[in-house]
């Protein structure tokens, strides 16, 4: 039932991708496309408008490259130099993070070229090779453009030994990401293949290349639409995906082809808005859903590149105002499911009552319906989860569990049936949102249905109230057919201390002052040591307020006042 809860969601171009990918992998022999012809090579068309913008955070300096050092998600591994690509024994994440080629962007032209050629010897086309998979591929045909003939398109258009080995393996990375575009997939994976052909087809001038512009275009023709949602959030609801999404879209734009600009510009503006609203006031990225620090672009260089072409005429049509940063008062982003608000006084909060992702592609929700963060003088103090790693484990079920994220447990069981590493079977939906804004305020309530299929139906019911005068009020209803027990947890930053407890209140001291939290009804609170994920492969010990409470009617909550 569990599996059938799941598949029933996805769209029947996932099930025919499915079906074809397991039906390719028993009869594919990926060597034969090895030995077909490859032509002559095409020219370097494009004249970018500007320069690309390296991707990521690139933590790798070129000295540690050359000693033979890389460090992904935090596990720094000696690959040796120039790098040794099969490594077997590393986590696929961090093997696909080694097959990207970001690292690139932090050497000169001889050490780069070095590592490309190792890349292209040591690693052929064959099956079951993890810098193969289509993901990887894409991120690596990405870099490999923009460097090579963005970053240094002279010395690479001079060498024309090096060009003529680079251009074949372009070539048959094309033709094999164009036969395994992972529509089983969708969502950000299907952008990602999208965003490398068309990057190729605007990069080369020839038959290919035109093949390649086509392909990409109208992959992300039709995946823009559907995965940039009216108000500028990305519908896979990550923060982290979201600044990816836009980070591809400035590359794009960065092009100067008149076509992608008319495609990609009014995506910029929404997405560019919109990530302004996710950001904390240290300028990061809030942790909701699968989002991570430090693997993709610092927002700031986002909305700065976004700005600069706002000020810039479009292809057609007039140019459009840069709007300025942080914006004060409350927000919403109500397509996404995210509100909340920011001060001139440096507090900020942002609430999810929205979807737990896409129907078909929920792999990267978390079990946080209701939860919020919370920024007091520019410190974060109440925080969610992050996310550890995505292998299947304990450390992954505990990232996407609702009792990592600040909301209410019942029964002990998650909003939704999360199984696997990015499995959903059935899943929780918000009802009845109603968003009040005031000048300096705000209130947000609806309820979701998440535990229904649990013995008794339970309905959590919550409502944030923001004051003015530095209080939020968060209250919540749990109705059921049978007596429940409900346990409501806020998890608090490792910088926060518990200075003093009692029946039912804490007072809470953080680098910039204090605060305290009240909690409202007959119930028992606790202090639970838990996690905090903020990067892939950190977890720090923290501390989690629980206030638990049984009943088939129960009326509890919270105030936070500063």
């Amino acid at each position: 039932m569990r599996l059938l809860h799941t598949v029933r969601y996805l769209r029947a171009r996932q099930v025919v991708g499915q079906v074809r990918n397991r039906l390719r992998c028993l009869v594919e022999q990926p060597a034969v496309r090895t030995t077909r012809p490859i032509p002559e090579p095409e020219e370097c068309r494009w004249r970018p408008r500007r320069k690309f913008l390296p991707p990521g955070t690139q933590e790798n300096s070129a000295e540690q490259i050359l000693e033979g050092k890389l460090v992904f998600l935090n596990n720094v591994q000696k690959v040796g130099w120039p790098p040794e690509f099969n490594a077997d024994g590393q986590p696929k994440l961090w093997q696909y993070n080694l097959h990207y080629f970001e690292y690139l962007w932090a050497l000169e032209f001889g050490q780069a070229k070095a590592a490309v050629l190792n890349w292209i010897e040591g690693h052929p086309l064959r099956k079951g090779t993890v810098g193969w998979d289509p993901y990887p591929t894409s991120l690596r045909l990405v870099n490999w453009c923009c460097v090579f003939f963005g970053k240094f398109k002279r010395q690479t258009e001079t060498d024309r030994q090096f060009r003529n080995t680079l251009w074949p393996s372009i070539f048959l990375q094309a033709q094999w990401l164009c036969r395994h575009l992972e529509t089983h997939l969708l969502g950000n994976h299907l952008f990602e293949n999208g965003a490398a052909l068309l990057m190729l087809g605007c990069c080369f001038d020839g038959a290919s290349a035109r093949r390649w512009y086509r392909r990409g275009m109208n992959v992300l023709a039709e995946e823009i639409p559907e995965q940039i949602l009216a108000d500028g959030g990305h519908f896979e609801r990550s923060p982290m995906y979201h600044s990816r999404v836009l980070y591809l879209l400035l590359l794009l734009e960065s092009i100067g082809d008149r076509k992608v600009d008319k495609l990609v510009r009014p995506s910029i503006i929404g997405m560019r808005e919109a990530l302004s609203d996710m950001l904390h006031p240290d300028g990061r990225i809030a942790l909701l859903n699968d989002s991570a620090l430090g693997i993709y672009n610092e927002p700031r260089q986002l909305i700065d590149r976004a700005d600069g072409l706002l000020g810039e005429p479009a292809s057609e049509g007039p140019a459009s105002e840069p709007t300025c940063l942080p914006k004060i008062g409350p927000f919403a982003l109500p397509d996404t499911g995210y509100y909340g608000i920011r001060t001139k006084q440096g507090h900020y909060a942002i609430c999810d009552a929205g979807p737990i992702g896409p129907d078909y592609i929920p792999g990267h929700a978390h079990g946080d319906v209701f939860s919020f963060e919370l920024s007091l003088g520019g410190h974060r103090v109440i925080v969610d989860s992050g996310v550890y790693d995505y292998h299947p484990g304990e450390m992954r079920r505990y990232c996407r569990s609702t009792g990592a994220h600040n909301t209410v447990e019942v029964e002990g069981r998650d909003q939704s049936e999360f199984w696997g590493a990015f499995r959903v079977a059935r899943r929780g939906r918000v009802r009845d949102v109603v968003w009040q804004p005031a000048e300096n305020g705000f209130r947000l309530a609806a309820w979701h249905d998440g535990y229904r299929r649990l013995p008794g139906a339970a309905r959590h019911r919550r409502e944030f109230v923001w004051h003015d005068a530095q209080r939020l009020e968060v209250n919540d209803r749990i109705t059921a057919d049978c007596e429940v027990a409900a346990v409501a947890r806020l998890h608090l930053h490792p910088c926060c201390r518990v200075a003093e407890v009692s029946r039912n209140s804490v007072q809470i001291t953080y680098p910039a002052g204090g605060f305290a939290v009240r909690f409202r009804g007959e119930g028992v609170l606790t202090c639970e040591q838990s996690l905090y994920c903020p990067e892939f492969g950190k977890k720090i010990n923290n501390t989690a307020l629980a206030f638990s409470i049984r009943g088939s009617d129960v009326g509890t909550g919270f105030r936070i006042e500063w």
